[in-house]
C-alpha cells in the first residue's frame, strides 16, 4: 500500500473558447475554426499522505474546484494524471449526485449504491445518517423541496457516514448554519483521529489554519507554493491584497483609468439620464493598491469620478454593498455624510473618495455606484452602475450576521472580584 492517498502529477486542464456556439460543431466535423485556449490548471503537482488533512486555497478562478472534480472523476484532465488509493466520498457542488425527484432516504440509498455499498450496509448506517442530518420528516419528501441548508445537511451526513477512506469537501459547509458547521468540524476532528485523509477547499482561513496539516496555494491555475497553514495563509493574504505576491506592487497613479487596474463586472447594469456620468471608479486598499479584495479590519477607499454634461445643483454620489443574493447590506452617500457639492457646471469633473474600515464578514460582495440629485425640482437618477465589481472580504475570524462588532472579550473565572 502506498504512503500516499492522492498523487497529483503535472495536471493540466484546458478549455477551448469558441467565438460562437456553431464553431464547436464545425470543429467536430473536421473544419478549422479559430479557438482560444484557457488553462484552468497548468502543471499542478502535489501529494496527500494517508491520514493527512490538506487544504487548497486560492483566489476565485484559481482552479480549486476543478482540481477536486478531476480527483473525484467528475472531469477528465487535459494532461497529467491523478492516482487515488482508497475509497473516496466527495461533497462538491450542492446537489451533485442527488436525484431531485427522489426523497431524502431514497437519495441516501442512491448515493450509497453508487459508492459500492449493499442495501444491508446502507441499512446499518441509515440511522447515523439521519441523526446527523437532523432534518426530521423532510427525509420522506423529495429533495427538490429542500432549502440549501437542508440539502447540505443530508449530503454531508451521507458523505461522512459511509466510512470513506478519503473525504473531499468543496466549500459546501459554507451553506449550512453556524451550528451545523460546528457539528461538521467536530466530525472532521473525529475523522482525523481515525487516521482518515481529508482534502478540502475553503475560504474560511481560520478552519484552514485549525484543521489542516498542510496547505496548497493556487493562483490562476498554477500552484504557487505548498507548506504549513500559517505560511500559506499569510501568503494567500498577501496575494489577495497585492493581487500577486511575486510581482512588484502596483501603486496608485493619477492619470490612468482606475478600473483597468482591477476586475470589473462586464455584465454590470447601468441606467440613468447621464446628465452626470460615472466615468471611473476604484477600490483601493490601505497600501494604495487597486484591488477586489479587502482584509477585514483594514482601512480602504472607494473612489468614483463623475463627469457633468450639464450644470447640476447639489448632486449626490453614493455606493452600496450587496451580498451575492442581491440583499443591500450597507452603503452611504455624500448627502448622508454631509459633504455637499454645491454646484457643478457642464464639463466639470468631480472625484469623490469614501474612506472607511472594513468590518463586513469574510465572503463575497457586490459593489454598486450611483449619482443622483434634483432636476427641475424632480428627483433624478443621473447614472447608476449596479454590481459594478465584486469585492472579496478576507477574514481569519467570522462572527454571526453581516457585521463583526469587533468585540473585546474578558473572562474571569472563580470567586467574584
Amino acid at each position: 500500500m502506498s504512503e500516499f492517498a492522492i498523487q497529483v502529477k503535472h495536471l493540466n486542464k484546458m478549455y477551448k473558447l469558441y467565438n460562437k456556439p456553431s464553431d464547436r460543431l464545425k470543429e467536430a466535423l473536421g473544419f478549422h475554426v479559430p479557438v482560444r485556449e484557457h488553462y484552468a490548471l497548468r502543471d499542478v503537482s502535489f501529494n496527500v499522505k494517508r491520514g493527512e488533512t490538506v487544504g487548497i486555497i486560492g483566489t476565485n478562478g484559481s482552479g480549486k474546484s476543478t482540481i477536486l472534480k478531476i480527483i473525484t472523476g467528475v472531469l477528465n484532465p487535459t494532461g497529467g494524471e491523478v492516482v487515488v488509493d482508497g475509497r473516496i466520498s466527495a461533497l462538491l457542488e450542492l446537489g451533485a449526485g442527488f436525484n431531485m425527484e427522489y426523497t431524502g432516504i431514497e437519495n441516501v440509498y442512491l448515493n450509497g449504491t453508487m459508492m459500492g455499498f449493499s442495501k444491508e450496509e446502507i441499512d446499518a448506517r441509515l440511522q447515523d445518517i439521519l441523526d446527523f442530518a437532523d432534518i426530521g420528516d423532510f427525509v420522506h419528501q423529495p429533495v427538490k423541496a429542500y432549502s440549501s441548508g437542508m440539502f447540505v445537511r443530508l449530503a454531508f451526513a451521507v458523505a461522512i457516514n459511509i466510512d470513506p477512506e478519503i473525504l473531499i469537501v468543496d466549500e459546501a459547509l459554507s451553506v449550512g448554519d453556524v451550528f451545523f458547521q460546528a457539528k461538521c468540524y467536530r466530525k472532521f476532528e473525529e475523522f482525523k483521529k481515525m487516521g482518515r485523509t481529508i482534502l478540502f477547499v475553503s475560504h474560511d482561513l481560520s478552519s484552514i489554519s485549525r484543521y489542516c496539516d498542510r496547505v496548497v496555494l493556487l493562483n490562476k491555475g498554477v500552484k504557487l507554493e505548498e507548506g504549513s497553514p500559517k505560511q500559506m495563509v499569510d501568503m494567500y493574504k498577501q496575494l489577495l491584497v497585492g493581487q500577486d505576491p511575486v510581482k512588484k506592487e502596483e501603486k496608485e497613479t493619477a492619470r490612468e483609468n482606475w478600473n483597468e487596474k482591477f476586475q470589473v463586472n462586464p455584465n454590470m447594469l447601468e441606467y440613468g439620464s447621464k446628465l452626470a456620468e460615472i466615468t471611473d471608479f476604484a477600490v483601493i486598499d490601505e497600501k494604495g493598491r487597486y484591488t477586489n479584495t479587502i482584509e477585514k479590519g483594514s482601512s480602504f477607499r472607494i473612489k468614483m469620478r463623475v463627469l457633468f454634461h450639464e450644470a447640476i445643483q447639489e448632486p449626490i454620489m453614493a455606493y452600496t454593498f450587496k451580498d451575492i443574493k442581491g440583499t443591500e447590506i450597507t452603503g452611504t452617500n455624500t448627502m448622508f455624510e454631509k459633504m455637499h457639492v454645491e454646484h457643478s457646471d457642464e464639463g466639470d469633473v468631480c472625484t469623490v473618495t469614501f474612506t472607511q474600515d472594513m468590518f463586513l464578514q469574510g465572503g463575497e460582495y457586490l459593489l454598486s455606484f450611483g449619482c443622483t440629485g434634483y432636476k427641475d425640482g424632480e428627483f433624478t437618477v443621473f447614472h447608476r452602475l449596479y454590481d459594478a465589481c465584486n469585492i472579496t472580504v478576507v477574514s481569519n475570524k467570522n462572527t454571526v450576521g453581516f457585521y463583526d462588532m469587533d468585540s473585546k472579550v474578558e473572562i474571569h473565572c472563580g470567586d467574584e472580584e
